[in-house]
């Protein structure tokens, strides 16, 4: 049924919840778990606000804190999947809106299903379906799973 399955992760619980569903799918149809998690860019006035109050390296400071923190989600995504027998790769993709990088990823991947929460940590969540969650549904050519 399904051979390459991506899992969108943020870190948070719910995400979590959504990662935990997707893994027990992957090992249910021995598919492989591919987990994504996405950085996006940093914004123009956050940096230029740190450069004024004195943060000389705001940029750097940010890139190094993306990159930390999504290693250590895709370290916690690799360290559940791997105890439950599951076979997984873990991807982080930069600089890139979470949906765009959502969708790119599934094409490149060659993933036949794409797993993600209703919502994440992001900004104001819509009545139903956080925004990234709904422009994947709306926009993605692979099948969608949310999760609520």
């Amino acid at each position: 049924m399904y051979s390459r399955i991506l899992i969108a992760t943020d870190g948070s619980e719910l995400a979590g919840k959504a990662m935990e569903h997707g893994l027990q799918l992957a090992k249910s149809v021995d598919a492989i778990a591919v987990v994504v998690t996405v950085t996006e860019a940093w914004s123009a006035f956050e940096m230029a606000s740190n450069i004024e109050s004195g943060k000389r390296d705001a940029v750097e400071v940010y890139e190094g804190a993306a990159r930390n923190a999504a290693q250590s989600i895709l370290e916690d995504a690799a360290a559940q999947a791997a105890s439950m027998g599951v076979a997984c790769e873990t991807r982080h993709v930069n600089d890139q809106k979470p949906a765009e990088g959502i969708m790119d990823t599934a094409t490149l991947e060659d993933c036949d299903l794409i797993v993600m929460a209703s919502h994440g940590r992001r900004g104001m969540q819509k009545m139903l379906l956080g925004s990234q969650t709904a422009e994947v549904i709306a926009l993605s050519k692979t099948p969608v799973l949310v999760l609520r």
